[in-house]
């Protein structure tokens, strides 16, 4: 992990390596932006606090790759916390991405305690959000921050994604415009699910992957959604990867600090 953010830090630019008049309005203005003073952001600090300092404990049921941390299935509410929510800065950053392609349907692959669904949900509260969770108890605390925080366009599936996303797909209506995927850190459910939701994404979709170089397995699955021929702009980020279909610009895959 370490020699891979190396390579990231040697390999990627900012805005003055960007050609494309489209990302380098949604580098400079949305991903790199410092003047993003939401106030939703203070209420969802205090929630992360809170969890942070919760000593509740919980029995996690993992379909994944699992945790590098916890082995045990026994787990605190604020290790989970620490340890498997996204800091802060990718909640924002996933606000912001919200507000400015204003998706209707979002999907979410893996809840967890639902901090990031609720930065999402914030950004668009008319969305109808579809977060997909394997562990009944997590989902079961997620759904008390939504409560909590009045969230009311959030639906959890509980289940192990490779039944529930199949059927859930099926129901939509108009596609996927954004879908965040953070549920199975192996290279052959994360290809899977992409491939799953592939059909469902219109040419102004946009699907973010977590955790890109977490693991060789996401590394290599990562390597394979650029190389998709449906896939024609890529944003590299090192903690996660954008993918975009617009078929009015040429392909290619971008490496950018953030």
């Amino acid at each position: 992990m370490i020699a891979a953010y190396i390579k990231y830090l040697l390999r990627s630019g900012n805005e003055h390596a960007i050609h494309s008049p489209f990302l380098f309005d949604l580098y400079t203005n949305v991903i790199a932006s410092k003047k993003d003073k939401n106030p939703d952001y203070i209420t969802l600090k205090a929630l992360r606090k809170e969890l942070l300092q919760s000593d509740k404990q919980i029995e996690i049921l993992d379909l994944g790759a699992g945790s590098r941390i916890n082995k045990s299935n026994l787990r605190k509410i604020k290790a989970i916390a620490k340890n498997a929510e996204k800091p802060e800065k990718f909640g924002k950053l996933f606000n912001r991405l919200i507000r400015r392609f204003q998706p209707k349907t979002i999907l979410e692959l893996g809840t967890s305690l639902g901090l990031t669904t609720l930065y999402m949900s914030r950004a668009k509260p008319d969305s109808q959000i579809i977060s997909f969770e394997g562990c009944p108890e997590t989902a079961k605390v997620a759904e008390e921050n939504f409560a909590k925080a009045g969230a009311e366009n959030i639906e959890i599936v509980i289940g192990n994604i490779d039944e529930t996303l199949p059927q859930e797909l099926k129901k939509l209506k108009d596609g996927i415009d954004y879908a965040y995927f953070d549920a199975n850190h192996r290279y052959e459910p994360t290809v899977r699910y992409f491939e799953t939701c592939l059909p469902y994404a219109t040419n102004d979709s946009l699907f973010i992957f977590d955790d890109i170089y977490w693991s060789p397995e996401m590394t290599k699955a990562w390597e394979y959604i650029k190389a998709h021929p449906d896939v024609i702009l890529t944003v590299d980020l090192f903690w996660i990867g954008l993918v975009f279909f617009r078929k009015e610009q040429v392909k290619e895959n971008f490496t950018l600090r953030f």
